[in-house]
């Protein structure tokens, strides 16, 4: 155990081995128009465009707290508040005329909409528009080159500009790959900065970059008809060189060390987490991976800000972390700040994924995880009748939920009725119920209690009653009370949903079980979800991800080959401007027949 400790706590561990949001922007006015997409919320939309939700519901009378999908919302233009303003692509519009609408160059624009590319450069999408820069600028507004001591422009000749624009270095950037970057030559590049020659590239360094050879500052700016670039072109030229990793610096920022009483458990669910990542890394050392691991604890706030000062912490790829849902704010600006990938890996609350383009939020937002479990759950029921449950045991927490569900099922047509309390019994439910059609019963709680409370009577309905179709539907949490209600599970045909889960019984969890008690001489926690098997998920899909596909990694997030242990990945950009939300949901069904089924839904 102190071996383990010391590679908990270690500065260093050194592994080596050989959503289209659609929008209107009214001409003129202070406000735009935005389409309501699945999964929005007031909060969220609020969110991605940095307004409150008292301001949209001020421009919006009569809209309520509660929107639906394909519901028109004004939202208020506040450019200058943060320099910069939204623009909703118009039929026929391109790339290039935003350039020269705005003023401003095509890469920035890209840079700006990392989620933008020229498949989905189409009308009703909207980006950002970022305050144009000096570089921005025409060739006559641009600052003009200091002559010679030695050299007079002549008053009747105009002074040419000698940059096309100022390249500001990013981490990992290249002579090679920015002279790629903008069709030049490396000699041209170093020509136009001649302190290249004896000094290296240094990150946040601004570097002149000349006019190509064979155009004049003239035709570059104003290119005749048939010169004019396609939009294919132009992300091309602005996304940068394709660039693999060759050893990918990943950092673990938790709170390893409990403080304060009341804390051991975190602390266990922490040190559990970094546990299943250690497997993980292992596993990929022996397919080839190399990498450098850093680990930090981080316990509070305070804790954060000192580790966010170590020097190396710029330096790092992507980073996984925090533990506190305070702390994401902090870490996220750092890792935006540095061009950081950032995968959060517990909390499903925050605003930084709708505005911060390195961002991961593996456990989904409030909002996005019911309304893919409403679709599915319609796509799967349909034909039902549904019967919500409410056993009176205090627990409101699933009541987003279920005015949810139940305002989908009204607007699809399908019908519910509701009972409660002492009125749940088997001759209530008989009554409620259809004999021609399967009966959905969903408790409006997710408690064990709930459980407790309407099991019998379900169980006693369903034996008097044996030719009545009739189901269970509930909740993430019934994982943890699966071996208590295991057998009524079976019998009432139960489903619930969740974006974790594993089947104790499935090879990958037996094997990751056994691996994990042969390594650390320890069981796993019960929990929901197991910190183990989600360390081990987080790090094999990003850590693989990164090393499959390097810089190219949020472009082929489909295409990296994992098949996760616990943990469902579908992720999907916010927005054009923003980071991605895991929407994966599953549904597990416990079958009469005593079969336990994971209906994956894509």
């Amino acid at each position: 155990m102190k071996l383990l400790r010391s590679i908990y706590f270690a500065a260093i561990l050194w592994i080596a081995a050989a959503g289209t949001t659609a929008a209107q922007t009214t001409s003129g006015s202070d406000y735009f128009l935005h389409t309501v997409t699945k999964g929005q919320s007031l909060y969220s939309i609020g969110s991605m465009y940095q307004v409150s939700t008292e301001e949209i519901l001020r421009l919006n009378p009569g809209v309520k707290e509660t929107i639906r999908t394909g519901e028109t919302l004004k939202i208020p233009q506040k450019a200058g508040t943060r320099g910069i303003q939204y623009h909703t692509i118009q039929a026929g519009e391109t790339l290039y005329k935003l350039t020269q609408q705005y003023g401003i160059s095509a890469r920035r624009i890209c840079l700006a909409n990392p989620g933008l590319s020229a498949d989905n450069f189409r009308k009703g999408q909207v980006i950002v528009i970022p305050s144009p820069a000096a570089s921005d600028s025409t060739p006559k507004e641009q600052a003009t080159p200091v002559a010679q001591a030695d050299e007079k422009p002549a008053a009747s000749q105009p002074l040419k500009p000698a940059c096309k624009e100022m390249h500001k270095v990013k981490r990992k950037e290249t002579i090679y790959s920015i002279s790629r970057a903008y069709g030049i030559t490396e000699n041209e590049l170093i020509a136009a900065n001649p302190e290249l020659k004896t000094q290296n590239l240094r990150r946040g360094s601004f570097v002149c970059i000349p006019y190509p050879k064979q155009a004049s500052p003239k035709e570059t700016v104003t290119p005749s008809k048939t010169e004019t670039p396609t939009d294919a072109q132009l992300f091309k030229e602005n996304r940068g060189e394709e660039r693999r990793i060759a050893s990918m610096k990943t950092a673990v920022v938790l709170p390893f060390m409990a403080q304060g009483e009341g804390n051991h458990d975190e602390q266990t669910r922490m040190v559990e987490y970094y546990e299943g990542f250690l497997m993980a890394v292992d596993s990929l050392k022996r397919k080839g991976v190399s990498m450098d691991l850093y680990a930090y604890d981080a316990p509070s706030t305070a804790a954060l800000q000192n580790v966010l000062k170590k020097a190396e912490l710029k330096e790092m790829d992507i980073i996984f972390g925090p533990g506190h849902p305070d702390q994401v704010k902090p870490l996220a600006d750092f890792a935006g700040e540095h061009g950081i990938r950032l995968v959060v890996p517990f909390t499903s609350k925050g605003s930084q994924v709708y505005n911060n383009p390195m961002l991961y939020q593996v456990n989904t937002p409030q909002s996005y995880l019911y309304s893919e479990v409403y679709e599915h759950f319609i796509r799967k029921f349909r034909q039902a009748h549904v019967l919500f449950l409410d056993a009176e045991d205090g627990d409101k927490e699933k009541a987003v939920f279920v005015q949810g569900l139940k305002d989908e099922l009204t607007a699809k047509g399908v019908p519910y009725t509701e009972l409660k309390g002492e009125a749940i019994n088997p001759d209530s439910l008989k009554a409620a119920m259809d004999s021609t059609m399967n009966n959905v019963c969903i408790p409006t709680s997710g408690t064990n209690l709930a459980l407790i409370r309407l099991l019998p009577q379900l169980i006693v309905t369903l034996r008097d009653n044996p030719h009545y179709p009739i189901c269970l539907f509930g909740y993430p949490e019934w994982q943890t009370y699966t071996h208590d209600h295991l057998a009524s599970f079976y019998e009432l045909d139960t489903y619930f949903y969740s974006s974790f889960y594993t089947n104790n019984l499935f090879p990958e969890a037996i094997q990751f079980t056994s691996a994990y008690r042969r390594w650390y001489s320890k069981d796993m926690v019960n929990s929901y979800p197991k910190y183990g098997m989600l360390g081990f998920d987080t790090a094999y899909f990003f850590l693989k991800g990164l090393a499959q596909h390097g810089n190219r990694l949020e472009e082929r997030l489909a295409e990296t080959d994992v098949t996760p242990i616990q943990t469902g990945f579908k992720f999907e950009r916010v927005n054009n401007w923003g980071g991605f939300i895991n929407r994966k949901v599953f549904f597990v069904h416990f079958t009469k027949e005593f079969e336990l089924i994971k209906l994956d839904f894509e």
